[in-house]
């Protein structure tokens, strides 16, 4: 099981941007689905964004404005989060999963590995 660390979490105002970063403790790039999570209280969580072999995977509600990446020297995975709006607030989870061909890459149930999670808070 890969041991994921996320950072990059914070408060900002609405319009603005954060920038997530998940540290894994073995390569991922080839062997492993990258994906981000949220999870507002109440709520279910939520598949953000995917990445694997260079596919990008977005849940609706924020394409345009996220985007994950992946830098195989550094293991780390990134969400960069511009345009935050105050329904963005949620802990944000990264994950790996070894299951590299799914139907929807946005299912948490997919996902075999998770980090801590990050808090990010976007103000009205």
């Amino acid at each position: 099981q890969v041991q994921l660390v996320e950072s990059g979490g914070g408060s900002v105002q609405a319009g603005g941007s954060l920038s997530l970063s998940c540290v894994a403790s073995v390569s991922t790039v080839t062997s492993y689905r990258m994906g981000w999570f949220r999870q507002a209280p109440g709520k279910e969580r939520e598949g953000v964004a995917a990445i694997y072999a260079g596919r990008t995977y977005y849940v609706d509600s924020v394409k345009g404005r996220f985007t994950i990446s992946q830098d195989n020297a550094k293991n780390t995975v990134y969400l960069q989060m511009n345009s935050l709006k105050p329904e963005d607030t949620a802990m944000y989870s990264c994950a790996a999963s070894g299951i590299l061909w799914v139907a929807d890459p946005l299912r948490p149930i997919n996902y075999n590995s998770w980090g801590q999670g990050t808090q990010v808070t976007v103000s009205s």
